[in-house]
Order: C-alpha cells, then structure tokens, then sequence
C-alpha cells in the first residue's frame, strides 16, 4: 500500500533562518505515529508542511497518494483532520452558542464556517453515538461554549470521528487539561484507533500522553530529526535526554512510558531503560 506521508530531504529557512533541515519521513498505513519534542524543535512547522500550509524552501512532499506541487490542496485536506486547543477556542468565539450534538455533527463534512442546525435523523444518530464514546452524550443538548476544556477537546474528538479523514493530526490536545480530563481524551483517542480508518499523528512533549495505541514515533530537535522508528526503540533514557538537553530516565508500564528527571548533573549520561509489564 501507497504511504499516508513521503516527506525526502526537506528543508525549510523564514527570513534566512533555518527551521527544518534535511528531514525525510515515511508513515504507512496501519500506523499510528507520536511526533516528539520540546517547544520550539519544529513540530508544527513541520505538520504546516505535511497539510500544505508551508512550503518547503527545498525537498519533496507526497501526502495520501498526491505530489503538492501538482495537486489542489484543498482537495487534499478534505482527508485531513486536525484537533487541536487552538480549534476549540475558534468554535467558541465563533460558534459558542451551538449545542454539543450540531458542532459534533458539523464533523460529517468537516463544516465550521456556518452553524450547523438543520441535521438529518441518521446523523443526529451518529453524532450520538460519537458522544457516547467520549461519554458526553448527557451533554449533547449544551452550549458548547459552556463546556469545561477538557470537554471541550473531547467534542472535537467526537467531531472528527463523523469524517472520513484519512489522516488526522493531534496537536498538542492535552494542554491545559488536568489529569482525569487528559485521561478521558485519552481514551476517546483509543476508541477513535480502534474503529476508525484514519492514520494518528499526536503532537506533544509530554510523552506520558503516549498510550500503546502509537507504534511509531519521530523525535525532533532544534529542527532536526534525531529519530524515528518503532517508539519503544526511540523513547529511550538517551533520546529523551538529547531532545530536551536535560537528563531524563524513562520507564515504561503497560506499553505506556513515563519520565522523570535524573538525579545527575550531567546531561551526556547514557541510561538503560527500564520496562515493566
């Protein structure tokens, strides 16, 4: 099967400063990908990339079957999904006053510039059962403007999920949550994994957001890939500690990993990881 993401030799400079440099990535289909890294490392250039909303200064693109440079765009990211804080804060300043159920079900054909209010029987159906996955079908009659943050990103979950994206970003969608809410997007993230066709990239620095739904991860650092591959063989003790420049040791429970800061002055250090089961 075709890749979902070719990216070979990409390089990308904003007013003579370098940004990404010499980055080729592949994600196939029937893989979930966890993209890595502390603020600043080129995370959301790089996905500004992959959805066609940057250009790279040099290198080749190839999403979902398509070479950009040859393709409409916007055809393209009609299969592309994206959840995100920034998402939920656009539908509340703009569409705050629509209830849960309408943003869920605008969803079905990714609409967000007009209210959705007129929906047809077998749509409120499956706009339901969306919510009930992410255990919001209570609330399905609310403002969605008064919903928690928490709730919030668990609506845009619920919403993606109406779609036939072929590939759906994650970015950075825990922040701000506290740990039940994370906890709980976290599940409607498995569910969504599980039932649906779409390729996951989830975006984050906290790697303890990383359940064993991911099977791949790419590490990124000052705009750089220092890694890529299967994520337990690039969440490690000595990854970590050069992508964040501070001594990290990991340890893994459940096929889900955890970290913590060594008691080490030193930054070069290399560790062993640590698995339990």
């Amino acid at each position: 099967m075709e890749p979902i993401i070719q990216l070979t030799d990409i390089n990308f400079s904003q007013h003579g400063l370098p940004i990404l440099q010499d980055i080729s990535w592949e994600v196939n289909p029937e893989q979930h990908w966890a993209v890595i890294g502390a603020n600043g490392s080129g995370k959301t250039t790089l996905l500004k990339i992959v959805t066609g909303y940057l250009w790279p200064s040099s290198g080749l693109v190839k999403v979902l079957g398509q070479s950009y440079g040859q393709v409409d765009l916007r055809e393209t990211r009609k299969q592309i999904g994206w959840v995100s804080i920034s998402l939920g804060d656009w539908f509340t300043a703009h569409h705050g006053d629509n209830t849960v159920l309408q943003v869920v079900a605008s969803g079905q054909d990714s609409s967000i510039g007009v209210p959705y209010r007129n929906i047809s029987e077998e749509t409120r159906q499956r706009a339901v059962q969306a919510l009930e996955k992410v255990r919001l079908d209570t609330k399905r009659d609310r403002e969605y403007r008064l919903l928690s943050q928490g709730e919030k990103q668990r609506v845009l979950l619920a919403r993606a999920s109406m779609a036939s994206f072929r590939l759906l970003i994650l970015d950075e969608p825990c922040s701000g949550l506290d740990i039940p809410s994370r906890e709980l997007f976290l599940d409607g993230i498995e569910h969504l994994a599980h039932e649906s066709h779409s390729t996951l990239l989830y975006v984050t620095h906290h790697v303890e957001e990383l359940r064993n739904i991911f099977s791949h991860a790419l590490l990124m650092a000052n705009g750089r890939v220092l890694g890529q591959g299967l994520l337990e063989e690039i969440i490690t003790d000595h990854s970590l500690t050069a992508a964040f420049g501070m001594p990290i040791e990991v340890q893994w429970d459940r096929g889900r990993p955890w970290v913590k800061v060594a008691r080490t002055t030193t930054s070069t250090r290399q560790y062993g990881s640590t698995r339990t089961r």
